[in-house]
């Protein structure tokens, strides 16, 4: 499951990458087949498990509860789906904090956990008696862990970020298409992938530019920072941390040169510049190959690959988590382990797309052999996990979302529309730090 797009609005994407299943993007379809259940008691002799989920996490639609069941046949499952995260949040940290309303098991996004960690852990489970910590990417485990060690959350995928890039575009320019030759353009350094872009403008097909967007730009950066908007103490940082601003202040170059596009993503006038091939190349976690393909015409179809970004940062990702006052706290903590451990990851990833967060479902046969409608013969699975095991475990705090939305929206796309980085800066520091007081 992706994190929020644009950070607050989710995009619905319905579009599905053939090879991969029903969709390459996990927990951001919406999902219209959701089950009510009747509570947390018991059916028949039976354990009823609730789980109570936002978008699609797929574990349905790639028959896992199924399986599960089969192997313990006195488990029912039931699950409870909400469409939409800025929906489903809001009540989840209400029924925390009531602590009523609860199901066994409860989905929790990559944006939302550290608020999660940091104020309703004591009403959690602590899951590292039940998921390996050597499962899992460091990074995420962290993500979901207590300063004391308690682990509220197993992860169930992470959003690797890496760059897609028109082929076509590319030869069309000038630059090389080979997906190694062209990550070694910006290898390590996001100012050489600006510089590609300058290299691209000067031969770029009319109407086109290097990049889709600000945002896509600025967020890509940010996401390979280890440190960003708070510091590990939790205090919030951005306005004096030189890697924001440096990120910025890039961001904004690129956009001044009109290197990037002066739309918002995931809005209609964006989508339309995938429609019609108005850029070159996008930061792009595995989810996004679906957004791409459910946008796309039918001709560019093969005619996008993948390469390494310049530095490797996520964009994404969920957690289960297991309420302390659940009926069947033991069964469900079981289950939670269970759907995301590295053979069930790479089983979800095949049909849904959801790139796994346990670095054993690499080696795979669900995972090395992926392949993507897209991006051809291109070997995604390889690539989104190499991204995976580079990205750097990064601090988190509980309103993440509020200023890399505040940088994005109220920010670096006013400099795409015309405004001067000066006055683009001080707009998204007034506008952040007016939603931060609220």
């Amino acid at each position: 499951m992706r994190a929020s797009t644009r950070i607050r609005r989710k995009a619905v994407v319905l579009a599905a990458v053939a090879s991969l299943g029903t969709g390459l993007l996990a927990g951001c379809a919406d999902d219209g087949e959701n089950e009510s259940p009747s509570g947390n008691g018991d059916a028949g002799g039976k354990t009823t498990i609730t789980l109570g989920l936002f978008g699609t996490f797929g574990f349905k639609e790639a028959g896992l509860y199924d399986e599960y069941m089969k192997l313990n046949p006195d488990v029912v499952i039931k699950e409870n789906v909400v469409e939409r995260n800025e929906n489903y949040y809001p009540a989840l940290v209400n029924h925390l904090t009531t602590n009523s309303g609860l199901m066994d098991i409860q989905g929790v996004e990559v944006g939302n956990i550290a608020e999660i960690v940091s104020t309703q852990s004591d009403k959690l489970l602590d899951l590292s008696k039940y998921g390996k910590k050597s499962d899992y990417l460091e990074w995420k485990w962290q993500q979901a862990t207590t300063p004391d060690g308690q682990t509220v959350g197993l992860g169930t995928d992470v959003g690797p970020m890496a760059i897609c890039y028109r082929t076509d575009l590319f030869e069309k320019a000038g630059l090389p298409t080979d997906r190694e030759e062209v990550a070694k353009l910006w290898a390590g350094d996001w100012k050489k992938f600006v510089d590609v872009g300058r290299d691209y403008q000067k031969k770029a097909p009319e109407g086109t530019t290097f990049m889709d967007s600000p945002g896509g730009l600025i967020n890509a950066i940010l996401s390979s920072e280890t440190e960003r908007f708070y510091d590990s103490s939790g205090k919030v940082v951005y306005k004096k941390n030189p890697a924001v601003k440096a990120a910025f202040d890039l961001t904004a170059e690129a956009a001044q040169d009109g290197l990037v596009g002066n739309q918002t993503q995931f809005q209609p006038a964006w989508d339309t510049t995938i429609a019609n091939s108005k850029f070159a190349a996008m930061s792009c976690p595995p989810w996004m190959l679906g957004y791409i393909k459910g946008k796309s015409k039918p001709e560019a179809k093969g005619k996008w690959d993948v390469a390494q970004a310049p530095k490797s940062g996520n964009w994404g990702g969920s957690f289960l988590a297991v309420p302390k006052s659940g009926k069947n706290t033991e069964e469900a903590a079981k289950l939670a382990a269970w759907l995301t451990a590295p053979e069930q990851q790479a089983k979800l990833f095949k049909v849904q797309g959801s790139f796994p967060s346990t670095p054993g479902a690499y080696t795979m046969p669900e995972v090395t052999g992926a392949k993507n409608d897209m991006t051809g013969d291109a070997p995604i699975g390889e690539i989104f996990a190499e991204a995976a095991k580079n990205a750097p475990v990064q601090v988190i705090g509980p309103k993440d979302q509020i200023i890399q939305q505040g940088l994005t929206d109220n920010g670096v796309i006013l400099v795409a529309q015309g405004k001067s980085p000066e006055e683009a800066w001080e707009n998204a520091v007034k506008t952040i730090d007016n939603n931060l007081d609220q």
